[in-house]
């Protein structure tokens, strides 16, 4: 998740975050080499009129495409991710399930393995440094000698794993630092969630395809379910759910 470029959203109970998807797709016989620019623009799968922020890497191991429209587009052997930001958007406005959908269409003969929706909820703790970290080792693991190890305060991540009825969830929990330009270094904690879709082995590579696009069509299900998760289940229980009409704990940065 790029840090250092992103916008705060409020969700429905005044808690402000900060919001980017992923969607990654999987494929025993996918190349960085086939994730240049050109290919892309000219097969239809993104707009000729997207603009490369910095110069892209491509090679053999991997390839990087990062566009002025805060969209970016990596590829390593057997994957590729595709990252927006989606702080202040709605769903409509979401653009990287369409350009997934198309890249796989345009490839309908590669054996795919799996895709993954990867939302991502970073909730700051402006002018308090050790907030992000009272709230995992207090709020979410609870009390314990196991804090008092050591000379400085214990730092605690959680991996947690749900199965759904369409799919597995993972979700990580941890501390986060946003470093914006010509500002202090904010803390914060990061929800990381990964609804996996496993696509079968034995299916042909149309049937792969369809149960890819599927999968896929559920993301807006997804998003919702993971920002009901972070803000109903994670916040609802502590203070940070409830901030005073006079000072948000999470204000738009």
């Amino acid at each position: 998740m790029n840090l250092s470029n992103l916008q705060a959203n409020g969700s429905a109970n005044g808690v402000q975050f900060i919001e980017e998807v992923g969607i990654t797709i999987a494929a025993q016989d996918l190349s960085p080499t086939m994730v240049s620019q050109d290919f892309l623009k000219f097969s239809g799968i993104i707009p000729k009129d997207w603009e490369l922020a910095q110069k892209p890497v491509l090679n053999p191991a991997m390839a990087q495409l990062n566009f002025k429209n805060g969209i970016s587009i990596n590829a390593q052997p057997r994957s590729i991710t595709f990252n927006e930001s989606a702080s202040k958007k709605k769903f409509d406005d979401i653009t990287i399930p369409n350009i997934a959908a198309e890249y796989a269409k345009k490839l309908p003969h590669a054996n795919y393995i799996g895709l993954s929706f990867n939302p991502k909820i970073l909730l700051p703790f402006p002018g308090n440094p050790q907030a992000a970290r009272s709230y995992i080792t207090g709020s979410l693991l609870g009390s314990g000698s196991w804090k008092e190890i050591g000379k400085a305060p214990v730092q605690a991540g959680l991996n947690l794993m749900y199965l759904l009825d369409r799919c597995q969830l993972n979700v990580t929990i941890a501390e986060a630092k946003i470093q914006q330009p010509q500002q202090p270094v904010m803390f914060a904690v990061l929800f990381s969630g990964s609804f996996n879709y496993g696509l079968g082995n034995s299916e042909s590579s149309e049937d792969k395809l369809q149960k890819l696009l599927q999968a896929l069509g559920f993301w807006q299900n997804d998003m919702t379910t993971f920002r009901n998760i972070v803000t109903d289940k994670f916040l609802a229980a502590t203070e940070l759910a409830q901030p005073t009409e006079e000072e948000s704990v999470f204000p738009t940065i």
